[in-house]
């Protein structure tokens, strides 16, 4: 249990968005996925998610890690099946958002939800790195606190920001006492508890995410964890299950989409700051990654914070 406490004051923790959305037209987005997590709390009617579309009800919650694609189901009638790309270009059609929830008026299918990154040492994402898949949380304590959160983020009072950001770290830390209190991810947890006490990984993780636009040959990381070249790759990939170059892509993928929601650089000019000397390269991964173009994962935020 020390090991998990250890894990837990090691994450930074940062809320970024949070909404209150009634479902106009059932609809299946078909490649959900985001770099943040994302976790859902189901209001009336339901969700469904995943091959099989398992249903979440009314009262309970959905989480989904960053980086993890998924079929979502938004509502309980007939659903129209969409792309990722379709469906944001089409969002308005489906669902609505609006300030805050009220039962009092509760008249269609709607649910709240609560996007936000955990990364550990300020460097790893803590949810993506357990790779693990969506699934459900029968928590009151997760509903309410999500409640409280988008009721807060909406709120406009004194100290609003202070206490969405105390909120969502009590949120983040009931999904991790949730996990395991309830046996869920035994492997991966006790796997990520031995890679975060190595101290030659965590300089790999910094220095990647400190030189995301330079140069991160296996050579470089073998210097900046003194191991050999020939070694490093087996090295990490034993340590965390992926190999370094899927991990460096990952994380240039991250700081592009950031910069895409965050900054007016051109495409060219964020490819660059991540990394790609191509651009057209640099396209053709983002696209293969996110299954929409760079320019429309840009065009994606407006539509998405209707």
């Amino acid at each position: 249990m020390e090991e998990y406490n250890k894990i837990i004051e090691s994450l930074s923790i940062r809320f970024i968005k949070a909404r209150h959305t009634n479902v106009i037209q059932s609809v299946t987005v078909e490649n959900f996925y985001d770099v943040e997590n994302t976790i859902f709390l189901v209001h009336k009617g339901v969700l469904k998610f995943g091959k099989d579309k398992e249903e979440v009800k009314a009262g309970e919650v959905l989480f989904v890690p960053g980086g993890k694609m998924a079929s979502i189901t938004y509502g309980s009638g007939k659903a129209i099946s969409l792309s990722n790309d379709d469906f944001l270009n089409n969002k308005e059609k489906y669902l609505e958002s609006v300030k805050g929830y009220s039962q009092e008026e509760e008249t269609r299918d709607n649910f709240s939800y609560i996007t936000f990154e955990a990364k550990v040492f300020d460097t790893v994402n803590f949810f993506a790195s357990l790779d693990i898949p969506p699934f459900v949380m029968k928590d009151g304590m997760m509903g309410s606190l999500i409640q409280d959160i988008v009721v807060e983020h909406f709120s406009g009072k004194l100290g609003r920001d202070r206490i969405v950001k105390l909120e969502t770290d009590r949120l983040v830390v009931q999904a991790i006492r949730y996990i395991i209190q309830h046996n869920l991810y035994v492997e991966q947890l006790a796997t990520n508890s031995n890679y975060f006490k190595d101290p030659r990984l965590i300089d790999i993780f910094a220095y990647i995410k400190d030189n995301l636009g330079d140069d991160l040959s296996n050579k470089i990381l073998a210097n900046v964890a003194n191991v050999s070249e020939d070694y490093v790759g087996q090295y990490f990939k034993m340590l965390t299950g992926i190999n370094p170059q899927d991990y460096i892509e990952y994380q240039r993928m991250e700081k592009a989409v950031n910069l895409l929601r965050t900054s007016k650089k051109s495409i060219r000019e964020i490819g660059k700051d991540v990394g790609y000397k191509d651009t057209a390269y640099f396209c053709r991964r983002f696209k293969m990654m996110f299954g929409i173009p760079a320019g429309k994962m840009r065009r994606r935020e407006s539509l998405i914070n209707v």
